[in-house]
């Protein structure tokens, strides 16, 4: 049995070792620079990307979850442009959009690991259990959506703690405030910022400390647990009829999938 689980999942992945190779190059060749550039900062981020990278070869291996081509794809890029684009490159910054980007990539993977979590108990002989395809869907979204959450606590309490700046500031120019309703009411009035001084230096408009980032993270969040919530829905719905939807649900492996 062990050995047909190897031989099988080293035909099944042989393209995806042609793109662990050519990430895990490229996470060395920047490591050396950095290196040389004495940033060990981004040493250690180049160190921690090279262990991500076998987190899901290890998982196959080790507990027998199949992880299709796709998702495996999707997780190793994803990893690869949080830390070495996102962090070292600084993409963060030149793209103003790569963080949304990522943390919609985030919503969808995470949805995909709690939709497939209960589904892997929903059809396993040992556990009772019958959920229909709405419920299943829905407890995905909702893991997806926690899994956002709890994230952003990491953020704001690195930001707190450590002193970081993971939850990026928004510069704008106007906002709404019942606070400062000259008349004392319960509504808000807008406040258009025309200038505003700070320790003697002149902003063009009020910076926003994470809020606006942190709803933003969660609104993507949202939408990519919501695109995998209806790709599960649909992969149940139709399961065995659909090559495509089957490309971004983890499964065991069993003998007849073998």
């Amino acid at each position: 049995m062990k050995n047909i689980f190897i031989n099988n999942l080293t035909k099944k992945h042989k393209w995806i070792s042609i793109i662990y190779l050519i990430l895990r190059l490229s996470v060395i060749f920047i490591m050396l620079d950095e290196i040389r550039d004495k940033s060990y900062e981004n040493v250690f981020l180049c160190i921690l990307t090279l262990i991500l990278f076998t987190v899901p070869s290890f998982i196959e291996r080790k507990i027998h979850i199949d992880i299709p081509d796709t998702i495996e794809t999707i997780i190793l890029l994803f990893i690869f442009s949080a830390e070495i684009l996102g962090e070292i490159r600084e993409y963060y910054i030149i793209f103003p959009y790569w963080d949304t980007l990522l943390h919609t990539l985030n919503g969808f993977l995470s949805a995909a690991i709690g939709f497939s979590l209960i589904d892997i108990l929903n059809k396993h002989e040992r556990f009772s259990i019958s959920m229909s395809p709405v419920f299943v869907a829905l407890v995905a979204f909702c893991f997806s959506m926690t899994i956002g959450v709890v994230w952003e606590f990491f953020e704001y309490g690195m930001d707190q703690l450590v002193g970081s700046d993971m939850q990026k500031d928004t510069i704008i120019s106007s906002f709404r405030s019942v606070l400062l309703n000259a008349d004392g009411k319960n509504v808000p009035v807008t406040v258009n910022i025309e200038n505003l001084t700070v320790n003697g230096d002149t902003w063009n408009g009020y910076i926003d400390i994470g809020l606006i980032d942190t709803m933003m993270d969660l609104v993507v969040n949202f939408i990519g647990a919501f695109v995998f919530s209806i790709i599960g829905f649909l992969y149940i719905k139709q399961r065995g009829k659909s090559t495509f939807l089957k490309r971004f649900i983890l499964k065991f492996y069993t003998d007849k999938s073998l």
